[in-house]
């Protein structure tokens, strides 16, 4: 089965995977590359290394692998590992690049050849030897958590506004700023303030960036030389008591999607299973791109949920995918034309991370931490049935709340904030 959403990116280096979620609508499937395609009687391998903190994988020309890592605090570095494919031994590192303000940023292949990178209130710009060849120092002593690039390749990018460990009260809060970065110098070239602060990470599609802000959806569409905010579209997604802000939005189908009680992820420490606060359910947020109709759809309806990633959506099959990690449930639900669901399947698993899919096969790649053992485990679900097609431990004694990357050839790599993982089929 093929997934029309699963094309190459224009300003992205054509590889399986160059950019977190596969690429800035957060599609979270490859390109040009098969899925698992697991038989009976197959099972999964791991091969891990310790890699304090490592936050994605990306993948440029065949047998080139980046590894994103970085330090923690307030003046904290990141840097970039060339790594072996296999034994994800180092291949060649970067030198630090000053970061500041700890959140997990971005790593992506650019279609012009480089690596860029955004951490902290920092962009670089690393040749594919991992050379510095530009630097600048963004506006606001923020995080800013990663970018997405647009078709013509300049890199979007905002500050997070939300709470982080040390700073429970998110800096303050205030708004967010849209900036948009030239490629190559990383010049800013425009600026947008955003009508109220947004925590979660950016999405696009095409021209068209959303922000999951703290209580609405925003999009702002680049002309090329401008932000323009699209003052007709603002959706309100937070309606009801106890509910809590929204994390980041994959553009599929029609509709934004993602999930919100995201309010207490800064209390993470090895795991988000039974650290919820929110007193709300948890809930898959859709919105509708043409005329900005908000569903919501309770995940489990228990109270003390919690999240801090997107779900996942198969635009071909019609499932959407959701999690709550306060609780360690993970369901799915059928989805109309007009986005209304009917409950699928649920599972039992304490699922943080982000999720990747295949397309073609329909597996579904999510987690199971068990805090017993101090182990997290990578599982291959049905997509259309939740049934469990393999799992195998990743070596990660916490629980991932980061991200995959799918690999050329059935394989996978994974990060957590202890652990760099490949997975392959045995």
């Amino acid at each position: 089965m093929t997934d029309p959403t699963a094309a190459p990116h224009p300003a992205l280096w054509n590889s399986p995977w160059p950019a977190e979620d596969g690429g800035p609508a957060r599609r979270q499937a490859p390109h040009g590359v098969p899925g698992l395609a697991l038989a009976p009687g197959e099972t999964l391998t791991a091969v891990s290394r310790m890699s304090i903190a490592s936050t994605m994988v990306v993948l440029r020309d065949p047998g080139e692998v980046f590894l994103l890592c970085h330090t923690g605090g307030d003046d904290a570095v990141s840097w970039v590992e060339q790594i072996d494919p296999v034994t994800l031994d180092v291949v060649r590192r970067s030198p630090d690049l000053p970061g500041g303000p700890t959140w997990p940023g971005g790593v992506a292949a650019h279609a012009d050849g480089s690596l860029y990178v955004v951490f902290g209130m920092h962009a670089h710009r690393l040749s594919a030897e991992l050379e510095v060849l530009a630097h600048a120092v963004l506006p606001r002593r923020r995080p800013y958590n990663s970018f997405v690039v647009l078709p013509d390749g300049h890199l979007a990018t905002k500050d997070f506004a939300g709470a982080r460990p040390g700073h429970p009260d998110g800096d303050d809060l205030g708004d967010s700023e849209l900036l948009v970065l030239s490629p190559g110098t990383l010049d800013i070239v425009a600026r947008c303030t955003l009508p109220e602060p947004s925590i979660a990470r950016l999405s696009a599609d095409g021209n068209d960036v959303y922000a999951v802000g703290d209580t609405s959806l925003v999009r702002v569409r680049w002309t090329g030389s401008e932000l323009v905010l699209d003052h007709d579209f603002r959706p309100q997604y937070r309606t009801m008591d106890g509910q809590s802000y929204g994390w980041d939005a994959v553009i599929d189908a029609g509709a934004a999607w993602f999930l919100d009680n995201g309010a207490g992820s800064e209390r993470y420490a090895g795991s988000f299973r039974g650290i919820g606060t929110n007193t709300a359910p948890l809930h898959l947020v859709r919105v509708g791109l043409a005329d900005g109709e908000v569903s919501l759809t309770e995940i489990c309806g228990l109270p003390g949920g919690l999240i801090a990633n997107p779900p996942a959506i198969d635009p071909v099959r019609h499932i959407a995918v959701g999690y709550d990690s306060g609780n360690g449930v993970v369901a799915a639900f059928r989805f109309d034309e007009q986005g209304a669901t009917t409950p699928l399947w649920r599972r039992d698993l304490n699922q943080a991370a982000h999720p990747l899919r295949f397309p073609d096969t329909g597996e579904l790649v999510v987690f199971d931490h068990d805090a017993a053992r101090n182990a997290e485990q990578l599982v291959v679900l049905d997509i259309e049935t939740g049934a469990e097609r393999a799992r195998v431990d990743t070596g990660s004694p916490v629980q991932s709340v980061l991200f995959a990357a799918a690999g050329p050839a059935r394989d996978l790599y994974v990060c957590s904030f202890t652990t760099v993982t490949r997975i392959t089929v045995a």
